[in-house]
């Protein structure tokens, strides 16, 4: 009994040596201010430090306009705690390349660069590295969630079907039934750096071609023959794969023509829609209330799934706190 009482307070002088040996690490890494480098919270060992806080708050007001609860934001940094490490136990570990490309790719669905963002994130007195680490933190979640209860996040057809009767949209033909398109891309190449105007006649050049091209068979063949220009293997689409102000321009052409030049990266860009069938296969409507029912499936398991991790995980509060 004497030598387990003694191996008892052994461990636990360990465990305080190991969370002392933390927070010192903590204070000495986190800021060169003493209280923004203070520790508000322990999680498994790693510690949120009071700098962590008021970076995500910055953060969350930037997307929220309004000024978070320091609860709600340190129960959000001990959320991201546990998912990572759950994540490792699974060997889902991000690296930070492909941390940067999920940041580079939401830069650019912003419109603008990466160093733009990262600028416009500085202005605000937010380091880049806060966003990235929501950025993973997402990048882990995703996939732990999606890998773990892939049978269980499935959305049946009969479902679906079930749904949009519900909704009475089996009496719309627009919504029960939708449009099988077969395109083919065609793109008449700009080189990068070139003066407007060379872009502007290809543009011209385009909608010459629009009146001249018939059918998917003359536009193979005139492309293909002709200098910087291409014409891409053709692809097959539902309405439900296709954003609705181009459903309404496929919808409204004749079959072999050409839709309107849109200038893109790689020059102008044009689409020969060479056939177009009635489809139940899928339809914008039973896509909304597909991906509406997965998003419902996904966001209870995810909250089930976290709230069993937060359980398991050692969150501690500093009693200075």
């Amino acid at each position: 009994m004497a030598k387990m009482t003694m191996t008892v307070a052994l461990l636990n002088r360990l465990s305080t040596l190991i969370l002392g040996c933390s927070v010192a690490l903590a204070l000495t890494v986190g800021s060169s201010s003493p209280v923004h480098a203070q520790v508000a919270v322990m999680v498994n060992g790693e510690p949120i430090t009071n700098y962590d806080i008021e970076q995500r708050s910055k953060l969350l007001m930037l997307s929220t306009h309004k000024m978070p609860d320091r609860k709600d934001v340190i129960n959000e940094l001990i959320d991201e705690k546990v998912k990572l490490r759950e994540g490792k136990k699974f060997s889902i570990d991000p690296s930070a390349t492909e941390v940067d490309q999920s940041y580079s790719a939401m830069a650019g669905r912003m419109r603008i660069t990466p160093d733009a963002l990262t600028k416009s994130l500085e202005s605000q007195g937010i380091r880049p590295d806060t966003l990235k680490a929501r950025i993973k933190t997402d990048m882990v979640w995703s996939n732990l969630v999606r890998g773990r209860y892939k049978e269980s996040l499935q959305v049946g057809e009969k479902d679906v079907e079930n749904a949009a009767k519900e909704q009475g949209d089996e009496q719309k033909p627009d919504a029960a039934q939708g449009m099988e398109y077969k395109m083919q891309p065609i793109v008449l190449i700009v080189p990068r750096g070139s003066a407007p105007e060379v872009t502007e006649n290809r543009k011209k050049e385009a909608e010459a071609l629009r009146a001249r091209i018939q059918s998917c068979t003359e536009a193979n063949a005139f492309f293909k023959a002709m200098p910087n220009a291409a014409i891409r293997e053709s692809v097959t689409k539902t309405s439900a794969d296709i954003p609705a102000p181009l459903r309404e321009v496929l919808d409204g052409m004749q079959i072999g023509h050409l839709t309107p030049p849109e200038v893109t990266k790689q020059g102008v860009e044009m689409v020969a829609l060479c056939s177009r069938e009635p489809t139940k296969v899928d339809t914008p409507k039973k896509r909304e209330i597909r991906e509406k029912m997965f998003a419902a499936k996904y966001e209870a398991k995810s909250k089930s799934y976290l709230r069993e991790v937060r359980a398991a995980a050692m969150i501690e509060y500093p009693k200075t706190q």
